[in-house]
């Protein structure tokens, strides 16, 4: 007769399901808020060049969701990747850190 051992879940186990997921916050300029709950995030990051070592600016455009249509352009905002909202809108809009003036 084999013997059935109960297993308790380890507690310092972090590959469950109730783990926390970390949130990739990023912050950029509103590009433009001309879409109905949409705005366009320009995120620039600064990159070197592999052969010339030349420091080169790179953008990306990111569509974020904005429900209460508070950013206007030239906004320093913060936003989380979240579920595909639309085509192209994987994030949403976490909180305005700078208005622009």
């Amino acid at each position: 007769m084999s013997e059935v051992q109960n297993i308790a879940p380890n507690s310092a186990d972090t590959s469950t399901a109730t783990a926390e997921h970390k949130e990739r916050r990023i912050v950029g300029r509103v590009a433009s808020n001309k879409g109905d709950k949409t705005i366009t995030v320009v995120v620039e990051r600064t990159v070197k060049h592999p052969i010339y070592n030349k420091i080169l600016r790179r953008s990306t455009k990111l569509y974020a969701h904005d429900e209460t249509n508070q950013c206007k352009e030239g906004d320093l905002v913060a936003i989380v990747e979240t579920r595909p909202l639309s085509r192209t809108k994987r994030f949403k809009l976490v909180e305005v850190l700078q208005t622009h003036a």
